[in-house]
Order: structure tokens, then sequence, then C-alpha cells
């Protein structure tokens, strides 16, 4: 049961202050939830101090406003309940959100976006009709560019959102001109893949990236050990991947619904990225992570399918060598791929610069 008291200060919170919390234990169950959306819930007891955080647990279990209501107790009654996603208002695999909000005595639901699935939708009007005070959209933009932007984008187009992950140099550059790339970044930036990659639903590469450097792909802590979620590992080329490549090997248990997926491994024997696309749609994959080579980003990028961007940048110049992106074309400036930055980390002197492409995707 994910819950998270570690995040619960002693002192009266805003609305904002309440969400930002909730979005934090959103992020935690991140990887976890597929089909459902992460979400994140904190109670505020009747003094505005919150008494519960959780965030929803893998399909079949409870719900993020559930958990948190259950671990509040008595202290919900009278009190808010905060969360990143409109309270679902239909019976599923577990009972409506709403009902056990008004059930625990709830009497204010501050949530960030509005569900845009019409079989859950409708808990915030239901609430309103039952007497519960209702206010939409805190932060609203924050969680559908965040933690909740693959899932929303699953829900308004049916295909996976494609974040393409890029490694190299202030100019650029994600290998010297002899193919050396280890270390472009530092052990923070790297630390923080591996983070990245336990939240995500699969990972690809190339053909090209497994034949040079065999890479095992999956999701580790400092220590080496594996991350209690991991990714499907997915390869895309038409030359054989090699039987013992260590992509192939064993990462861990699979996910107890699609045993298929967890921690598994895939080779999609196609160059058309729409058709790797479409694969991963028939297999319900929401949230993937393209880590291959410059040629295999060049692609995604020339098809219009890269929905966001990570770019790890090392405050180093190389001068001459392998641009992080590669179409194989000629371009001019009109060509460029514009983004939206959402957030800029400091890793250790490395930076992260994540942006997102289109409008926010969701609303309050």
């Amino acid at each position: 049961m994910p819950l998270h008291p570690d995040l619960l200060p002693t002192t009266p919170l805003s609305h904002d202050q309440a969400m930002r919390l909730a979005i934090a234990a959103a992020e935690r169950v991140r990887g976890t939830t597929r089909p459902n959306p992460p979400v994140g819930c904190v109670i505020l007891d009747a003094r505005g101090i919150a008494v519960a955080a959780a965030g929803t647990d893998p399909v079949g279990g409870p719900h993020a406003e559930a958990q948190a209501l259950a671990a509040a107790g008595e202290r919900a009654r009278g009190g808010t309940a905060v969360v990143t996603l409109e309270p679902c208002h239909h019976v599923g695999r577990t009972p409506p959100c709403t009902g056990a909000l008004v059930e625990a005595g709830i009497v204010e639901v501050v949530h960030g976006v509005a569900d845009p699935n019409p079989v859950a939708a409708g808990g915030a009007d239901w609430l309103v009709g039952r007497g519960v005070a209702v206010v939409g959209g805190v932060l609203a933009a924050d969680i559908a560019d965040g933690v909740l932007r693959p899932w929303l984008h699953w829900q308004a187009h049916r295909r996976p959102h494609i974040t393409l992950k890029t490694a190299g140099t202030v100019d650029g550059l994600a290998a010297a001109t002899d193919g050396s790339s280890q270390w472009i970044t530092g052990h923070l930036a790297r630390r923080r893949v591996h983070v990245d990659r336990s939240r995500r639903d699969a990972i690809i590469v190339g053909t090209g990236t497994v034949l040079a450097d065999d890479p095992r792909l999956t999701a580790r802590s400092g220590d080496g050990a594996l991350l209690p979620h991991q990714p499907l590992r997915v390869v895309v080329g038409r030359k054989a991947v090699p039987a013992d490549a260590a992509v192939r090997g064993g990462a861990g248990p699979a996910d107890p619904d699609t045993p298929e997926l967890g921690g598994g491994f895939r080779h999609i024997q196609t160059r058309d990225m729409d058709r790797v696309v479409d694969v991963l749609a028939d297999l319900g994959l929401i949230d993937v992570l393209v880590e291959g080579g410059p040629r295999l980003a060049g692609a995604f990028l020339a098809a219009g399918l890269v929905d966001a961007i990570e770019s790890y940048v090392a405050p180093g110049l190389l001068g001459a060598g392998t641009a992080v992106v590669d179409t194989g074309s000629a371009t001019t400036v009109a060509d460029i791929a514009r983004f939206r930055t959402t957030g800029v980390e400091n890793l250790g002197g490395d930076v992260l610069i994540r942006a997102v492409r289109g409008p926010v995707a969701g609303r309050g």
C-alpha cells in the first residue's frame, strides 16, 4: 500500500501546498499503475493539517483516495481531500472514489485535472450534488505537463506517449569522432536515468545500439540491484538480435496482469516508426522512453512521434563527433521541431532539460 507519511508536514497547508504533496505521492507510484493513471491524494483534517498521503495501487488495488481515507480514519471527517485527478465515479475493479469520500465525511474536494475518460468522469458534479464543495484546476498545468501527461495523452490519442532521451555535450554531440561516448554525463545524471526507466512502461533502442553496446536496459539502483519495477525492453530494426544479447536477459518478476511485459523483451523488426507505435499501442503501453542512438531518435522525430524530451547536457565541448539526433536529411531553420520547456534540473554539474510538445494536455 503506497502510503507516504514522510511527505506530511505538521502545519496547515494551502490548496497549492497540499497539491504539491499529492503530486509527489503520484510520482512515487508512476510506472506501477497501468492502465490506471498514477494519482496522488492528500487528506487534510478540519484544521487544514495533512493527515494522510497515498498513491494509486497497481491495477485491481485501491485508488489513492481510498487508501488515503483509510489511513486518515476519523481525522478525515470534516476535512478536505486534495487529489491530482478528479475522483472517479464509476464501478470498475474497485468502488467509486466519490462514494468513499462522502462516506468518510469529506466536506471539500480539491482536484487538479478533470477526468477525460467518459466512463469515469462526472465525479465533481456528483459530489457537488451531495453538498461537497469542489475546487478544480489547482496546479492543473503542472500535473498535465508532468505525472499525468502520458496517461492524458493516451486518453486523447490511444497511442503511447513517446519521450526522447538524449545525452550530450553543450555543442550537441553524443559521441566523439572515434565513437567513444562513456561517459559524457556524470554519475548523478546516470542514476537519474535509472530512476526514470523504472517509471516507464517500455524502453526502446535500435538494433545498432544493441550490436555496438550490448546494453541491459534494466532499471538499477546505485549498487546495481534491480529496482522493483522493470519496463519492457524493446529493440527496433531489421537486424537479428543475438541470442546471448544482454537485453534478452532476465529483469526480475513480470507484471502479474501482463506477464509478457513486466521486465520482458520484444524485437519489433521494422524501420517504420509508425508501425512500432502501433505495436506498442496494441500492447496497451502508455509511457514509453526512446533511449536509442541518434538515428533512431531522428527516425522518431522525423515521423512526428516525439511528444516530450529529456535532454541531459554535460558542461563540455567536443567540437566534432556524432550529433544527439540524426534524421539523415538536409535541414533548414524552418525544420526545427519546437518544444516547450517544463523543467530544468541540476545534476551535479550536468543539466537535465525537460520539454514537451504542444499545448497543456489537461484542464481543471
